[in-house]
């Protein structure tokens, strides 16, 4: 194995708490072109079970660790060019374990322009430094006269250029970098104030006007909101070192003075000293607060990304309502409530537009024609949507159904994230080329409700507004992570073979647009799919293809019983083994789990299947094409409780959580602004992280705390005794929009000077 993978592997593996040889298996896989989903469910044997989660981390540090051992070599190559590559110099390179420290050993030797530096010894100021690191007592000044000649004007000039000769030294020099970078992680803090021309217009950020707090503890929401105030112009931003250390020469200048050797009161070390401090003040402390800046928004990017991950895993995996018809209304007030009803398979079937608001008013026009609708077509559920207007369109269609005979339809309030932006897309366009745009939205609203997954995947993830400062970090990796989810999410449900579309199909294990394109027009030209067999007749779908989506795709009443169920056919003949065992018909043995418990997999073991597949298989036949989703569950809204005015603390209500941020959770309680429960506020015991309490799509019973119409901020609680109103909590400064503030198409954050200097310096650092 070549060295790098060995690094490689025994890096990742200590970070996923996994062996080496576990990574160098997954990584094998991985290359071959083997996607996350079929390695975690069907390679178990090869990997030793790694899970989805740690593959999924594994295939992210893969991408940065190999990023770095290419620049590794790069570096190598160059400083070999240069006829400079010592064996210890290659042993630092060789050992380095981040980008930073990399970076840091190659400055000596990395290509610059010409510096003051450069142009002092180019003049034969080396020698003046020569000499005052050699003789500590004697006098600068003296040293440096012999010098004052031709381009050197005078003395001043002499031991200035000097001072540049030694500044550049330390600031190359890889030891002291380390060393300092340590203690600015340690005793640093991160301050932010505002600028005063902006203050009378930034309200969201009047939390950071004036605020300090140790850089090693920033949290992710606040660190995105301060670099945020700081890319708009509002807010200064600045890394303070030894802050509270009242000693006349600071901790840090100590240590840059320690790097030249400053041990007695002699003239030469007194003046080593104040270039020791003048190197910290001017190159080392704006170099290094850059890189703790930086590191802080890569923290806090990793965090962010980590929660709109949890958050949209939560949203893709909530419960389905299932194959029933249902109506969507997407709620607006003088454009009307758009009005849309699919069959149970989604097939749009009716639309309409009703204007019960103002300026019409007609509420008695659009309850008969919705009245309509769910009589003509035998709708069983209403979806509306959670925008504007929302509540009196719940209420409007709540009057209706009281109205009506059995049975009656049961109504839910969808989110209608991303609902919008599908209804702009190309996609919605080829598939409703004649409707007109706003009504695509209520047959969005209609189809999610139904199976929030299938409906979801035509969205771009990151239109789905379910993070934190979502627009404010790198978007690649976001795009990554969040595509990793919903293919993850899609593949754990599984998809019927024969009903769904091109969209939900390309998130399939190996599938792709292509290929999933491919499948719907060949079941389009020749029918339902009989087999999995089938697939490959469809054209570019090969075996390499084959073997990697055949297990995630579902066939109900085909020729072949388990190509319902996710059991892959390269193993049929383990679970034909398994199914002699026990004397029974393969189709009434599915399901029977009472006899195949009686059942010792290790009977079943071969060559090519190990234990943890065996296992699997005889699950699956327990439960053949179970679906991991919860049991579809309905919030209900308080009557009488429909704007943030009709709010008082101590209500009890009930809702659904829309958004879980680091600092807690989101909750929609049908006031058309969703209500924060604070971390603190999530249960009667300390909660390290929101997630082990509630997740996104969860019916909660809320306690109102307080309520500040004018920010429009609403304090929920969830514990069981409430403490009453209280000032607002550290942690809910966050100027987080609110999910349904969310909701709406992302724009690209304005780039302020400040903030675009930032950024800039970031990419070329």
């Amino acid at each position: 194995m070549p060295a790098d993978m060995t690094r490689l592997s025994a890096t990742i593996a200590s970070e996923i708490n996994a062996r080496p040889q576990q990574v160098t298996a997954a990584v094998a896989l991985i290359d071959e072109g083997a996607t996350i989903p079929f390695i975690a469910r069907y390679r178990k044997e090869v990997t030793g079970g790694l899970d989805d989660t740690q593959l999924r981390t594994l295939a992210e540090r893969l991408v940065y660790l190999r990023d770095m051992e290419a620049r590794r070599d790069t570096i190598l190559g160059s400083i070999e060019g240069q006829g400079k590559l010592t064996d210890e110099l290659r042993r630092q390179i060789l050992g380095a374990d981040t980008k930073s420290t990399l970076e840091d050993i190659y400055l000596p030797y990395k290509p610059k322009r010409r510096t003051r530096a450069q142009i002092a010894r180019e003049r034969g100021l080396g020698a003046l430094v020569e000499q005052i690191l050699a003789q500590r007592s004697a006098s600068p000044q003296a040293l440096a006269e012999p010098f004052v000649r031709d381009e050197i004007a005078d003395v001043k000039a002499a031991l200035e250029g000097a001072r540049d000769i030694i500044a550049e030294d330390l600031s190359e020099n890889a030891a002291l970098l380390g060393r300092l970078r340590g203690h600015m992680q340690q005793k640093s803090e991160l301050v932010s104030r505002v600028a005063d021309a902006k203050k009378d217009n930034a309200e969201k950020f009047s939390d950071y006007f004036d605020h300090r707090e140790p850089w090693s503890k920033v949290p992710s929401h606040r660190a995105l909101a301060m670099l945020r105030g700081w890319n708009e112009e509002v807010l200064s931003v600045a890394i303070e070192v030894d802050a509270a250390d009242t000693s006349p020469v600071k901790p840090a200048e100590n240590i840059v003075a320690a790097a030249l050797e400053t041990r007695t009161n002699g003239a030469g070390d007194n003046w080593l000293r104040d270039v020791a401090g003048w190197a910290w003040r001017v190159k080392l402390a704006p170099s290094l607060s850059l890189d703790l800046i930086r590191e802080m928004k890569e923290r806090a990017e990793e965090e962010a990304i980590r929660v709109f991950a949890r958050n949209l895993k939560d949203l893709l995996l909530a419960a389905p309502a299932g194959t029933r018809t249902a109506i969507g209304l997407d709620p607006g007030i003088r454009t009307g409530v758009k009005v849309a009803v699919v069959d149970a398979t989604g097939k749009l079937l009716d639309t309409a537009t009703v204007y019960p608001f103002q300026p019409r008013n007609d509420v008695a026009g659009a309850q008969a024609e919705i009245a309509r609708l769910i009589r003509q077509h035998k709708v069983e559920l209403v979806a509306i949507g959670n925008g504007t207007a929302s509540r009196e369109t719940e209420k409007l269609a709540a009057d209706l159904i009281a109205k009506l005979p059995a049975p009656k339809p049961t109504t839910v309030i969808v989110s209608e994230a991303g609902a919008s932006v599908y209804s702009a897309s190309e996609l919605a366009a080829q598939e409703f080329p004649k409707l007109d745009v706003s009504l695509r939205g209520a047959v969005s609203i209609a189809r999610r409700l139904q199976d929030p997954l299938a409906e979801l995947v035509k969205i771009e993830p990151k239109s789905i507004g379910v993070g934190q400062y979502q627009h404010d970090v790198d978007q690649g990796r976001l795009g990554r992570s969040l595509d990793g989810v919903v293919e993850d999410a899609v593949n754990a449900v599984g998809v019927d073979l024969n009903t769904a579309s091109a969209p939900l199909l390309s998130r399939v294990s190996g599938v792709g647009g292509s290929i999933a394109e491919a499948i719907v027009a060949f079941r389009d030209q020749n029918g339902p799919f009989r087999s999995r067999k089938e697939l490959m007749k469809v054209p570019r779908l090969g075996a390499r293809t084959f073997e990697q989506c055949a297990g995630f795709l579902r066939i109900s009443d085909g020729k072949e019983p388990l190509d319902a169920s996710s059991v892959h056919p390269e193993a049929y003949g383990v679970a034909r083994k398994i199914v002699e065992a026990c004397g029974r018909d393969l189709r009434s043995l599915m399901g029977d789990s009472a006899a195949l418990k009686t059942l010792d997999p290790r009977q079943f073991i071969d060559d090519t299947f190990g234990l943890p597949t065996v296992k699997d298989i005889i699950a699956e036949l327990e439960k053949p094409g179970r679906d991991p989703r919860p049991e579809f569950k309905t919030a209900t809204f308080a009557e009488g409780i429909n704007e943030i005015s009709d709010l008082r603390p101590g209500m009890m209500l009930e809702g659904t959580v829309t958004n879980v941020a680091a600092f807690g959770a989101f909750v929609d309680i049908g006031v058309h602004q969703d209500g924060l429960v604070h971390v603190s506020e999530l249960a009667d015991r300390f909660v390290k992280d929101p997630h082990e309490v509630v997740k996104a799509g969860q019916i909660v019973k809320v306690r109102v705390v307080e309520v500040d119409p004018k920010r429009k901020r609403i304090a929920l609680s969830m514990k069981a005794q409430s403490s009453g109103p209280r000032e607002p909590r550290e942690d809910r400064r966050s100027p987080t929009p609110a999910p349904k503030q969310m909701q709406s198409k992302p724009q690209a954050p304005s780039q302020g000077a400040f903030g675009a200097a930032l950024m800039e310096a970031m990419k070329k650092k």
